[in-house]
């Protein structure tokens, strides 16, 4: 088991900064890769970012809406998911939630989500 609790939403003016954490915690070992997705409510949920967290490379994908703005980050000693969130938008305005895949065994772990909100 995988356990995984956010924090660092709020509410932030357009054109502001908010940092998202997630921290990880239980079997973390078998976790290939860790993302950010974000849902409104009444809309699919949609993928924000992710990055991989095998070996050290950490490749990163970004949804294009969020590229040049958003960057997902990991600390190893930490055990704990980060994005950096700049230029933020009304558009942005959404519960965020952090994920991590373990491919051995295909299973999605999922946090409870952080809530943030862009006033225009």
């Amino acid at each position: 088991q995988v356990q995984l609790v956010e924090s660092g939403g709020g509410l932030v003016q357009a054109g502001g900064s908010l940092r998202l954490s997630c921290a990880t915690s239980g079997n973390i070992a078998r976790i290939t890769t860790m993302g950010w997705y974000r849902q409104v409510p009444g809309k699919q949920r949609e993928l924000v970012a992710t990055i991989s967290t095998s070996g050290t490379g950490g490749s990163t994908n970004y949804a294009g809406s969020v590229k040049g703005r958003f960057t997902i980050s990991r600390d190893n000693a930490k055990n704990t998911l980060y994005l950096q969130m700049n230029s933020l938008k009304a558009e942005d305005t959404a519960v965020y939630s952090c994920n991590a895949y373990d491919l051995t065994r295909g299973v999605y772990y999922w946090g409870k989500g952080t809530l943030v909100t862009v006033s225009s």
